[in-house]
């Protein structure tokens, strides 16, 4: 359950929201197409890292993990 704060802020969020004025945003048009792809390129860079220390981790995980097969399983009668 939320602490009281947040509900009380999630309630007065759309009364702020319509007390602000349409135009208080100076400068705000849309961004350039250079920006946006900018924006993407990092993104994606952003994820590549982070698959690729996810899969490094993983993979160091699994490689000092002993390899040992020896368990009989009532389902799997060909190891018996």
């Amino acid at each position: 359950m939320a602490p009281s704060s947040d509900i009380l802020l999630l309630l007065l969020l759309p009364v702020a929201t319509a007390l602000t004025t349409p135009g208080s945003c100076s400068g705000c048009g849309l961004p350039s197409l250079s920006l946006l792809a900018g924006l993407v390129a990092a993104d994606a860079a952003v994820s590549l890292l982070i698959i690729a220390v996810v899969f490094v981790c993983v993979g160091l995980r699994h490689r000092h993990r002993p390899t040992r097969d020896d368990k009989i399983y009532i389902n799997m009668p060909a190891r018996g």
